[in-house]
């Protein structure tokens, strides 16, 4: 990944579905304007993020707020649709913003683009969990290969901050 501690956030639009199922753009920067945030996991419906990194932000959402995070986000490069069923696959509820970056140009923009092409996946994003502050970097973990999730799960990324 590019982004590093204390780089702020570039300017991205995400999409999602709102609760009558119509198609919402939202820039990045205005979910985390005047915010604590968490954002990453980033494969809908995938292996490693179906049974461990988005569950475990779920199963982990009280002690996020305990930590004084105020949002978290889920960022895959799928479109809005995908993010919609996926968060109610998982029972995210309220508890998680599922955002799609179905264009990757947030994931590109961060550098966590990863080419899986050799698993028929094409262009995709590197499995990472991101602190932000008001749009401010303030701690990021990315692991080294995208099925697993040891850094960037709610657990370890908990205990961390």
């Amino acid at each position: 990944m590019k982004i590093k501690i204390g780089d702020k956030l570039p300017s991205s639009e995400l999409f999602y579905l709102d609760q009558n199922n119509d198609v919402k753009k939202i820039d990045i920067l205005d979910l985390c304007k005047s915010k604590t945030i968490i954002l990453g996991m980033p494969g809908a419906f995938t292996k490693t993020c179906s049974a461990l990194h988005l569950p475990g932000y779920i199963k982990n959402y009280e002690l996020a707020n305990e930590k004084g995070i105020s949002k978290i986000i889920c960022i895959a490069v799928n479109d809005p649709n995908v993010m919609k069923a996926w968060g109610e696959n998982q029972n995210a509820g309220s508890k998680i913003f599922m955002a799609g970056d179905p264009f990757l140009k947030f994931t590109k923009a961060i550098g966590a683009e990863v080419d899986k092409s050799e698993k028929g996946l094409g262009i995709r994003s590197n499995r990472y969990t991101m602190l932000v502050e008001n749009g401010e970097v303030k701690k990021v973990e990315e692991e080294k290969e995208t099925a697993t999730c040891e850094l960037s799960s709610a657990e370890s990324f908990l205990k961390s901050i």
